[in-house]
């Protein structure tokens, strides 16, 4: 039997120190083991990491984020990569967190060093299709995204 996991500052220490070091810029603890139904992590996030706007299609993938440290800015979008909704999602702000239904593209800019939220959606782990991409969207590793992950920001300023 697993042991209970506490959602504390000893953890999101642990993730921030661990996404800064990591490359990508963020850094998961699962709180699931990954054949179980619901999966639930923790996400340690820095500024530089980019989260480019994608969508989860299968209607089973609805998808719960909670930012509990720092500020991320949230962006919805159309089909053809217009912005119809943006939302600062901050920890013991107006708002912290977004309950996303399947298919809607979203992308996520992280506005604050150390950063963490939680994420809940339906197992098991599937990797975002290509369908699942917005195309307008520069992917990860291409040379646009960090003029794009700047125009992202800048939603928010």
């Amino acid at each position: 039997m697993r042991q209970p996991g506490f959602l504390d500052q000893s953890l999101f220490a642990e993730m921030a120190r661990k996404a800064a070091q990591s490359p990508r810029g963020r850094q998961h603890h699962n709180f699931h083991e990954m054949d179980e139904p619901c999966h639930r992590m923790a996400v340690g996030l820095q500024p530089e990491t980019y989260i480019p706007p994608h969508r989860h299609q299968a209607l089973d993938k609805a998808e719960t984020l909670i930012v509990l440290k720092g500020r991320l800015g949230l962006l919805i979008f159309d089909e053809t990569g217009e912005v119809t909704g943006k939302r600062l999602l901050q920890a013991g702000g107006d708002c912290p967190g977004v309950d996303l239904p399947p298919g809607v593209f979203h992308g996520l800019v992280v506005l604050d060093p150390d950063s963490v939220m939680f994420e809940c959606k339906a197992g098991p782990f599937r990797p975002v299709g290509e369908g699942d991409m917005a195309p307008w969207a520069p992917k990860e590793g291409e040379p646009q995204v960090a003029a794009y992950q700047a125009w992202m920001r800048a939603q928010f300023d």
